[in-house]
């Protein structure tokens, strides 16, 4: 089987006035079903740049990304948000649940644009459950500390049960006990759903839960033996 996902030579540039500035440089990697990696480095390498292409949100300027055998960039914008909404996950260091919504109608939110929204509802209350939020199922985002909204957040990512899930320093605006609970519960639910996970982290705790960790360095990616 080929893998889930494979970044074959991605470089991204960005235009300045002085030329193109060199973000990336010939990243190649790749992860099969099931498997997680950690990616590391200081602020401005790279890590964010990286995801953001991995989540099909942002297009490299050179090289190839394949997704589940399929290269999203070479589908029309219409199909493209329907595939990263159907097999891409994202956590993000700010959970950006809707305020005004309650904790299920956020997890929900994902499956608005997909048929089938009442084995959505199952699903939502099932993976709430999952993450010791089944008692919250009304509740407002501002009612939540802020470990239980990014395990909402986490419910939500895996709603449409995605081949791949991104997170972007997930801990990042958390106490270390709660961080250290969050990543628990990323490690085990990524495993209990076969998600393949990616988290960029500042974190080695959170980094050393995983079985491949990379660093980003001068726009390039390579294994991380100590952090």
């Amino acid at each position: 089987m080929p893998p889930l996902l494979q970044v074959e030579s991605i470089e991204k540039q960005f235009p300045t006035r002085s030329g193109p500035l060199d973000v990336l440089r010939g990243v190649s990697f790749s992860l099969d079903t099931g498997q997680a990696a950690a990616i590391m480095g200081p602020s401005g390498s790279g890590k964010s740049t990286l995801l953001n292409i991995l989540g099909t949100l942002e297009a490299p300027t050179k090289g190839r990304l394949m997704i589940d055998q399929r290269n999203p960039f070479e589908l029309s914008e219409k199909d493209l948000a329907q595939f990263r909404n159907q097999r891409i996950g994202f956590v993000f260091q700010e959970h950006h649940l809707l305020p005004q919504c309650s904790v299920l109608e956020n997890v929900l939110l994902p499956t608005l644009a997909s048929p089938g929204h009442d084995d959505g509802t199952r699903r939502a209350k099932k993976l709430l459950d999952r993450v010791g939020l089944a008692d919250r199922l009304d509740h407002r985002p501002a009612e939540l500390s802020g470990g239980e909204r990014q395990r909402v957040a986490i419910a939500r990512a895996l709603i449409n049960r995605p081949a791949l899930l991104l997170a972007d320093e997930p801990t990042g605006n958390l106490d270390r006990a709660t961080a250290d609970k969050v990543g628990t519960l990323l490690s085990e639910i990524h495993r209990e759903e076969g998600t393949t996970l990616i988290v960029v982290t500042h974190s080695p705790e959170l980094a050393r839960r995983f079985e491949r960790v990379y660093r980003v360095e001068d726009g390039t990616l390579v294994a991380a033996e100590e952090f």
